[in-house]
């Protein structure tokens, strides 16, 4: 059972009254839903609206979230190339699957899909760091290189989603320290954390490196052992 239909009337007619008070940086209302069979489980697809950009963000609902708590998330931010193409580059796509299929075997949950190509920096200047990457530099050092942080991405969309849906708690699924704190910073409160980790392949081990080492992700004793003998 998904999220019933007299509260999916309600969220809609919130989506088309909703206004954001002040000026901010970001503002998503409810635009669309409907159901969404997947090989994963029954979800619901929920569309949102960016009123300030106008582009789209959607989160996949499995289960009725409504004024739960402690609901399973996935905050998921979109990667082209791992996504869709299956890029041995990242860790993305695999990440993606396994929050789905977890959360499609659990009471309830949702995966937000935010649209924060390349750690927010867009996909064409997420190919120029890839490009970097070739010549050497590892993810941290091309962003920096291109004048960007090493990651852009901000939550306070993943949080007016959550709001929008009257999730009151959430369990995380994430390795990133810095999404929790940012989820949190935009008033979402998180109850706990369940790691998301992908053993790493040939290609992406310095990838999954840089991630722990320079970036701070939580990445497992079994992934330690799996990157320490790769040349640093």
């Amino acid at each position: 059972m998904g999220i019933p239909a007299a509260i999916v009337e309600r969220l809609l007619r919130e989506g088309d009254d909703h206004r954001c008070e002040g000026a901010p940086d970001n503002c998503v209302r409810v635009r669309a839903l409907a159901n969404l069979p997947t090989r994963f489980g029954e979800y619901q697809v929920v569309a949102f609206e960016n009123c300030l950009d106008h582009k789209d963000h959607a989160a996949f609902v499995h289960g009725d979230v409504f004024e739960q708590e402690d609901v399973p998330v996935r905050v998921h931010s979109e990667c082209l190339t791992g996504d869709a193409i299956g890029s041995l580059r990242c860790d993305c796509r695999d990440q993606l699957i396994e929050s789905l299929e977890r959360i499609g075997q659990m009471p309830r949950g949702i995966v937000l899909y935010l649209r924060q190509e390349g750690r927010g920096i867009g996909f064409v200047n997420k190919i120029r760091a890839y490009q970097l990457q070739d010549s050497g530099y590892d993810t941290v050092q091309a962003n920096e290189l291109l004048g960007f942080r090493p990651d852009e991405r901000d939550y306070e969309i993943a949080a007016h989603m959550l709001t929008a849906l009257h999730v009151r708690s959430i369990e995380i699924l994430t390795n990133n320290p810095a999404k929790v704190r940012d989820l949190e910073r935009h008033g979402i409160r998180i109850s706990g954390r369940i790691p998301v980790e992908i053993p790493a392949n040939e290609i992406n081990r310095p990838y999954l490196r840089t991630k722990r080492d320079r970036m701070g992700h939580l990445l497992e004793v079994e992934q330690d052992d799996d990157l320490s003998d790769y040349p640093k």
